[in-house]
């Protein structure tokens, strides 16, 4: 086979391969907006520290667990996932973050849902 047909064939597939690639559209709920820009990060009004696991005290466990918080019109907290484990931390972060309270978030003075990242710190004394 010579050097321009393996050309021809090889930039042929790439093609179908282009074309075939799936296309993925992510869905956005409208009232729903993420904290940036002209959206200010809403003021927590209540704060609950977590209760560190005994057995990752024991074991000397530290870290930050990152979670992303999905945050209703009147403030409170409606969902939370892991963003940045500490498997060990996990459960604790986010049981803590659920009970977290905000003042809501106003878009053309509406309140609005917001996503917002968050991260709670697990330290040894020291």
């Amino acid at each position: 086979m010579s050097w321009n047909r393996i050309s021809r064939v090889s930039a042929a597939l790439l093609v179908t391969a282009a074309v075939a690639a799936p296309v993925i559209y992510a869905s956005v709920d409208p009232a729903q907006v993420r904290v940036g820009g002209d959206i200010k990060e809403p003021k927590k009004i209540k704060d609950v520290k977590p209760v560190y696991p005994e057995a990752a005290k024991s074991a000397g466990v530290q870290g930050m667990v990152i979670i992303e918080t999905q945050i209703a019109k009147d403030g409170s907290v409606n969902a939370a996932k892991v963003l940045r484990s500490v498997p060990e931390l996990d459960r604790a972060a986010i049981e803590a973050v659920m009970q977290w309270k905000y003042t809501p978030t106003l878009l053309n003075g509406e309140p609005v849902e917001v996503i917002m990242t968050v991260m709670v710190t697990f330290q040894l004394g020291g």
